[in-house]
């Protein structure tokens, strides 16, 4: 997979369908690399007439991982001591914009979940000229008051790492390319250190729509709840049953919604909730 130097960093992306068509570029989430944007998934978007732009965050997969960084203590970033973060989300945000630059888009339709969705809104917000479309997925404004995880999902989002391959089951292909833990919590130190972000969301004019699973146990509906009521105009899509994944009976939804979002931005209409 072909590589991009942005904002400091080495990038590691793959694309989908024709380079000439509108760009999407997908944010993926907390420690978890540009293979939880599944290549079905991809090549439907790309077949409904847009140029699909996967990659991995920084501290994540292939893309350059902060090795010489501090490595956050877990129970020091609950006490909401950040001392150790050394970047953020709007660094993160810096990065995507890096490779928005380094293919020469000018500005895509940009999709993110859960801290990809967090980066995405922070883009629409510092780069407004670089977004046409947001869509934030199962993701939060980062107000202590939303979105928070229940207890018992909070302490396993903080447990220590599978050491061994046979831990991660289903997710061998991702510990085969690359298996890094730290990165994972000075990913977290970057959520967390970002704190409300709400008032940069209320900034956001890009069309935006709001997906957000009724049954998500990590970041809690009204952490959609508060994202589209922040952003004027967003429309919010509540599913039942979701939780905080992107299960394959739902992709056609999820898609419809993607491509509703850009082709209302592409004619200059009304925000999807206007």
């Amino acid at each position: 997979m072909p590589r991009a130097s942005a904002n400091g960093i080495e990038i590691e992306y793959e694309t989908f369908g024709d380079s000439t068509k509108p760009a999407v570029l997908l944010i993926m989430g907390l420690g978890v690399q540009m293979l939880g944007w599944d290549e079905r998934f991809c090549n439907m978007l790309a077949d409904r007439g847009f140029y699909v732009i996967r990659f991995d965050n920084r501290d994540i997969g292939l893309s350059t991982h902060m090795d010489d960084a501090p490595v956050p203590n877990p129970l020091q970033l609950l006490a909401q001591d950040f001392s150790s973060a050394t970047y953020d989300l709007y660094d993160m945000a810096d990065d995507a914009a890096g490779l928005l630059d380094a293919l020469g888009i000018t500005a895509a339709h940009v999709v993110g979940v859960s801290m990809g969705g967090m980066i995405a809104q922070t883009l629409a917000a510092k780069h407004p000229d670089r977004v046409l479309s947001l869509t934030s997925i199962m993701s939060t404004t980062g107000a202590s008051a939303v979105g928070q995880p229940k207890p018992e999902v909070m302490m396993a989002l903080i447990a220590p790492a599978p050491a061994d391959r046979d831990g991660y089951a289903l997710i061998g292909a991702s510990y085969d390319r690359s298996h890094d833990p730290n990165g994972f919590f000075r990913q977290l130190a970057a959520i967390l250190s970002s704190g409300d972000r709400t008032e940069a969301v209320r900034s956001i004019k890009a069309p935006t729509v709001v997906i957000h699973g009724e049954a998500d146990p990590l970041i809690v509906l009204s952490g959609g709840e508060a994202t589209a009521e922040a952003i004027p105009g967003a429309k919010l899509v509540k599913v039942p049953g979701m939780g905080h994944d992107l299960p394959p009976e739902l992709w056609p939804r999820f898609i419809d919604e993607i491509v509703e979002n850009a082709e209302r931005a592409a004619v200059g209409g009304p925000a999807p909730g206007g």
